[in-house]
């Protein structure tokens, strides 16, 4: 059995998951309600010029950086937890499959699930939005969808290689909500917390390069600026700039004179929570005792 079989059956069976295709259904119904809102009412999402397909992609982006998360908490976070906790895991390594194989199996196998409720969900929103606007932009359509199954996958990544460090879904499960709380949801507060107590209990006049470097540390943070790096001009004309801070503190393209102040610092991080994961994932999951 090689890793591509095991990826080929992980997805048949994760793929049958009701808490998976509820989340494609909450995800579908709030794709179409948002798109509408934001076409009908532009202004209301900071397009006071209209709405326009550019501004739908960029607004979009919020939606996925919310879904993405959870949806992979709750596809992943069993995928290798679960099968050492039920003990199915040996019965799978006792056929001619080595550890690698299975967790490289679980990643791909899991990435491949994200991306097809994912993809649901994209090609409804999407098309719907088209379709109220009557415009596409086909190219910037394809570089915003591969960018953002690259996000799925990394997502698939970081809770499958979190589910291999343990025995017990439990654990699994708290480790992936306890990312997803401190990475997502309070990551903002980090960098402008701890420039407060190293400029001495004030906030600087100006604030410093390396914050806007430390707010990419959040995987949603870094697909924004993924995004808005690979399609600067689409997002010069939306004026969708990567926020530096939560306190509305922002850093353009142009004034980040940096590499690591700059929305392309944004792909280096992505690039980092796929390998980093992998390689802990593996380590741990190669070395434990099943």
């Amino acid at each position: 059995m090689t890793w591509l079989t095991v990826a080929k059956k992980d997805f048949r069976d994760a793929v049958q998951s009701r808490a998976l295709w509820a989340l494609v259904v909450v995800f579908v119904a709030l794709s179409l309600v948002s798109t509408y809102a934001y076409v009908e009412v532009p202004e209301l999402f900071g397009s006071p010029a209209g709405a326009t397909f550019g501004g739908l992609l960029f607004f979009t982006v919020g939606l996925i950086s919310l879904f993405v998360p959870i949806a992979a908490i709750v596809v992943c976070y069993k995928s290798l937890a679960g099968e050492r906790e039920l003990g199915s895991i040996k019965l799978l390594l006792s056929l001619p499959t080595t550890r690698g194989q299975v967790f490289a199996g679980k990643v791909l196998g899991r990435a491949g699930v994200l991306a097809f409720g994912l993809g649901v969900g994209l090609v409804v929103g999407l098309g719907f939005g088209a379709a109220l606007l009557g415009e596409i932009e086909a190219g910037a359509v394809v570089v915003f969808v591969l960018a953002t199954l690259a996000f799925a996958a990394v997502y698939a990544t970081i809770v499958v290689g979190i589910s291999a460090t343990t025995g017990s879904t439990s654990r699994a499960t708290t480790l992936a909500l306890g990312f997803f709380v401190v990475f997502e949801l309070l990551w903002d507060v980090v960098p402008m917390a701890v420039l407060y107590v190293v400029e001495g209990f004030s906030f600087p006049a100006t604030i410093p390069d390396w914050v806007f470097t430390v707010t990419q540390l959040s995987p949603s943070s870094a697909y924004f600026s993924t995004i808005a790096a690979l399609l600067p001009d689409l997002a010069d004309a939306v004026g969708a700039e990567p926020a530096q801070t939560g306190a509305s503190v922002e850093v353009s393209a142009a004034d980040a004179e940096p590499f690591y102040a700059s929305p392309e610092i944004g792909i280096v991080v992505l690039g980092l929570w796929l390998v980093v994961p992998l390689a802990i994932g593996y380590y741990r999951f190669g070395g434990s005792d099943l």
